[in-house]
């Protein structure tokens, strides 16, 4: 997985010992409970802070610059509440577009989420990857320079799915996905071209490694699928280095909505280790 690494900023990992940091994983709704779960498994000493922005949720409806005044009106919001020591933007959409904005408001570090082509052109062996996204990580001049810069001998088809972010929302709230609805969505990933076949295919939203087994199912043949979410976690590892601390699972969860917290959704994020639940309610001005 390709993450942005915080290059040119000056981070350097935190010095030893240290106290509990807390960790901020925002995204707009729930698909950064992968990103969550990897980095859980990495900093159990930390206090995480799961927030969704589900009241803006999906992003790819704003414009560019509605989204960047949405993010750093949330996470201005979030920041004074929690005070964390590092936040993990886990969405590819506000990523591609709104760290910059984020690094120049704000003086703790933004670890982001960016397509793992890099790592999709190193594992490829028919030079045949797929980046599954959304439509507007798909439209961006970051993706685009990526795959100029290190997919240029590759065949790469950049699918934008309009559904599955949503596809993968309802799941976890126990709401019924059919197979027929989620194959539609990652039918195009798969090419074939002279003989060869799409190999390597980037989940380019945190939100798609929720339906992963099941794309594994349906697929009409392998392939390999990149998640995110264990490259992230090893940089917030890394950046925050060793505490010197026993595991002390501490984690909470926040929405800027709270309107769709059903019965099975809490028993999801309860799977996660979010039975604490809060709300800081903004509502998304259009």
């Amino acid at each position: 997985m390709q993450v942005d690494l915080l290059a040119g900023t000056g981070y350097r990992p935190l010095a030893l010992p240290r106290p509990q940091p807390t960790i901020l994983v925002f995204d707009s709704g729930l698909g950064g409970l992968t990103v969550l779960s990897r980095t859980t498994e990495l900093c159990a000493d930390a206090h995480i802070v799961y927030a969704a922005d589900d009241a803006g949720f999906p992003y790819g409806r704003l414009s560019e610059d509605a989204l960047v005044a949405r993010v750093l009106a949330v996470m201005e919001r979030l920041i004074a509440r929690f005070h964390p020591d590092l936040v993990v933007i886990a969405c590819n959409t506000a990523s591609t577009l709104v760290l910059p904005a984020l690094r120049a408001r704000f003086a703790i570090p933004f670890i982001g989420t960016v397509p793992a082509i890099k790592p999709a052109a190193a594992a490829t062996r028919s030079g045949m990857i797929t980046v599954l996204a959304t439509p507007g990580t798909v439209a961006r001049v970051y993706t685009r320079e990526l795959i100029e810069n290190y997919a240029a001998a590759c065949e790469v088809t950049l699918i934008g799915s309009t559904k599955l972010a949503g596809l993968a929302e309802k799941a976890l709230k126990g709401e019924p996905v059919d197979d027929e609805a989620l194959l539609a969505e990652i039918a195009p990933c798969f090419s074939e071209k002279d003989g060869q076949r799409t190999d390597v295919v980037t989940l380019s939203c945190t939100h798609y490694p929720l339906l992963l087994e099941r794309m594994r199912r349906l697929a009409p043949w392998p392939v390999e699928w990149i998640d995110p979410a264990p490259a992230i976690a090893r940089r917030v590892s890394q950046l925050l280095g060793p505490s010197g601390r026993l595991p002390c699972p501490d984690a909470t969860a926040v929405f800027t909505s709270g309107q769709n917290l059903s019965g099975p959704l809490r028993i999801a994020l309860a799977g996660y280790g979010l039975a604490r639940i809060a709300t800081e309610p903004m509502p998304l001005v259009n």
